[in-house]
């Protein structure tokens, strides 16, 4: 098609309406920035200046005036939360919730957010009763996992397990932490005077069942120990030593790794059983395939009861040759301490050991060496290796880092189950 000059007239016509187009839009803009409250000026000056009070109340009186500005008010009640000004954050909200206007989309996020101040306050009634609230709009997930968190929080495990059913019929995900639950509500009818066994039987075949249910997915080994423990302390009340004795094998058989947990049970399983000598051939196998700091002191100890001290330290120094350990030294200096057998070593016994280590080489030691171990103080060595081995003699969580002289099932530092290794920090960092 040819070009035709008349077509320029289209040229100044776009120009004329791009003018126009740009005109109308300034002044909607303007219109709109002379529409705003002052207060909503005013609340911005207060925050640039760190007046955060007398920001809150001019963004409330900018609510009142222009229901615009809800999404301003959700944005500072995060902000106060994040920033940990509690009470700033929940006066933001229940401005939101006064209002008879609100939509209810927003008096339902307004809702929510209240309830999740009241939880990062520590008010755990009233964040219950808030959450409570959503339970049936579009916040009801996160509702009920935070319900599950106050619950935990207070041991309130029956409500717990209400809970994290009503999290199943809503999403379908495992709870691990349910075996727990059930395994908690055991252990607290077993320790009651006299024990509730009936109710410690439920709530362990309860536990079973939620363990089944998390091995189809795959779940954590650290359950079922619990359960066999647990199972384990049922019989004991019952009177039944071998049944107590079946489930601490079990232990030893389904994670070898937490021996440690049940090593002194065992132990006096066997003892009351008439059977000592059987319980510590094997825990001194279990040992051999798998070293621990915790069998090892449980292993050390028994054989200086049935044998005498000089094969148990032939032991720990076979053991400790092997798996080097300053705890474990300062466990067996322990234990001759208070047997009261503070007396020099046999060095004799030591040189023999020595060459029977050294499996046929010349590994004698220098008399002078032997003179310094037989005349060795065990109270002055122990209390010098023990000043060291302090920050080594505990377990540690393995998500937050949280360290305890004891093992926990669920972390007292960020409340995570299972986070806790059945070894020592040495053990760990070896």
């Amino acid at each position: 098609m040819d070009f035709q000059p008349w077509w320029l007239i289209f040229v100044p016509l776009l120009f004329a309406l791009g003018w126009i187009a740009a005109r109308v839009d300034f002044r909607q803009m303007l219109s709109e920035t002379r529409s705003l409250p002052k207060s909503y000026f005013k609340g911005l000056n207060f925050l640039l200046n760190e007046e955060p009070d007398r920001a809150i109340d001019a963004f409330v009186e900018v609510a009142k005036l222009d229901p615009e500005t809800t999404e301003l008010h959700f944005a500072l009640g995060s902000l106060f939360r994040r920033r940990g000004e509690m009470e700033r954050a929940i006066r933001v909200h229940q401005s939101l919730l006064s209002r008879s206007d609100l939509a209810q989309a927003d008096r339902e996020a307004a809702q929510h957010e209240l309830a999740q101040d009241f939880l990062k306050a520590g008010m755990l009634d009233r964040a219950e009763q808030a959450f409570e609230a959503v339970l049936d709009t579009r916040f009801a997930v996160p509702a009920v996992r935070a319900l599950i968190r106050i619950y935990e929080s207070v041991h309130d495990w029956p409500r717990a397990i209400e809970s994290v059913k009503r999290l199943r019929a809503l999403v379908d995900e495992p709870v691990p932490q349910l075996v727990h639950y059930h395994c908690e509500i055991a252990a607290a009818a077993m320790a009651t005077k006299p024990p509730l066994i009936d109710q410690a039987e439920q709530a362990l075949d309860a536990a079973d069942n939620a363990a089944r249910e998390l091995r189809k997915g795959n779940g954590s080994v650290a359950s079922e120990v619990r359960i066999a423990i647990l199972r384990a302390k049922l019989a004991a009340l019952q009177g039944s030593s071998e049944g107590e004795r079946k489930y601490l094998v079990a232990v030893l058989d389904i994670a070898p790794a937490y021996a440690s947990l049940v090593a002194a049970e065992v132990l006096e399983c066997y003892r009351k059983l008439g059977q000592a000598a059987e319980g510590l051939e094997l825990l001194r196998e279990h040992y051999a395939r798998h070293p621990s700091l915790d069998v090892f002191n449980v292993v050390f100890r028994e054989i200086r009861s049935q044998q005498g001290y000089r094969p148990a330290w032939a032991f720990a120094r076979e053991a400790l040759r092997a798996q080097p350990s300053l705890l474990g030294l300062d466990r067996l200096l322990e234990v001759e301490l208070a047997e009261g057998e503070n007396r020099p070593l046999d060095y004799a016994a030591l040189e023999s050991n020595a060459g029977q280590a050294g499996q046929g080489e010349a590994h004698a030691l220098p008399s002078a060496v032997l003179e310094i171990a037989a005349g060795a103080d065990f109270s002055l060595l122990r209390s010098i290796i023990h000043r060291h081995t302090q920050r080594l003699d505990r377990y540690a969580c393995q998500t937050c880092g949280f360290e305890a002289r004891h093992f926990y099932w669920q972390c007292p530092g960020c409340n995570s189950w299972e986070t806790y290794q059945p070894r020592r920090l040495e053990e760990i960092r070896q």
